[in-house]
């Protein structure tokens, strides 16, 4: 397994370059194995889940659903009002933002985003709640989709893009999860259900930012990762041709130098 991990790292940086030393040592992300065996796991228990559950009666979960979601909705709170203080005490450009600019302002993002991804993983319990109530026409392959492939985006990011850019999705989204986790928590009070009435507009906002911060990520890691390396590239071009120039400038004035000195004087005719 360790031989398998290390071939991994090389094949990263190989491929996304050297890892951000700021997370060094941080639960779960030193090491990509982990990430991927949740997200089997979590794409198991979805499949055999619902048959697991087909002879038995779903199970009501009123209890631990009030809890569960009242203690996403402040987590996702706390995360939202951490990055909103954080991009303003560093202010932070709305448009781009480099990933060592902003001194300790950069930690204090670097510090909520990795709770930010820690909660994908708390939140796989969503469908195994759906799947203990047997709700399983809630189960949409894009439900599944966008909680196993966030997890696993965010251990990228917080690996090579743990701030900067990557701030303006999780703001996005962790407001988003605030409304949507009270309503969950609401909704497990049967006599609160027909006062709740946004639930598809929290649905369309969470496509809408699950869209915008998938564009924000990719390009913030495009311009982190690319633009540099060719700005770089550009830079060693012109300094060795620059050298190269001024080797052909010193070769051509050298080259003149023994012929001048060996040229002699003409002596004037006597007549």
């Amino acid at each position: 397994m360790e031989h398998f991990d290390a071939s991994l790292s090389t094949y990263f940086k190989a491929l996304l370059g050297p890892r951000d030393t700021r997370v060094k040592g941080w639960f779960l992300l030193d090491n990509y194995i982990p990430t991927f065996i949740c997200s089997v796991i979590y794409l198991l228990i979805v499949w055999l889940g619902p048959k697991y559950m087909r002879n038995k009666q779903p199970f009501s979960c009123r209890g631990i659903l009030v809890v569960y979601n009242l203690g996403l909705t402040l987590l996702s709170l706390y995360m939202f009002c951490e990055l909103v203080t954080g991009v303003w005490e560093g202010k932070y450009n709305f448009f781009c933002q480099g990933t060592r600019t902003a001194g300790e302002s950069d930690m204090k993002i670097i510090r909520v985003l990795w709770w930010y991804y820690f909660s994908k993983l708390i939140e796989f319990m969503d469908t195994f709640f759906f799947i203990l109530r047997k709700n399983n026409h809630q189960i949409t392959v894009l439900h599944v989709y966008h909680h196993a492939s966030m997890l696993n985006i965010w251990w990228f990011v917080m690996n090579w893009v743990p701030c900067g850019h990557s701030y303006f999705g999780a703001t996005l989204n962790s407001f988003i999860h605030v409304l949507m986790y009270s309503y969950y928590g609401l909704s497990s009070v049967p006599s609160m259900r027909p006062y709740l009435w946004w639930k598809k507009y929290i649905t369309q906002g969470q496509l809408i930012g699950y869209m915008i911060s998938l564009i924000a990520l990719f390009t913030n890691f495009y311009i982190q990762t690319y633009n540099k390396k060719g700005a770089s590239r550009r830079k060693d071009h012109l300094k060795d041709h620059q050298n190269g120039s001024m080797a052909a400038v010193n070769g051509h004035t050298n080259s003149f130098s023994p012929l001048e000195n060996n040229v002699k004087p003409r002596k004037l005719r006597k007549d």
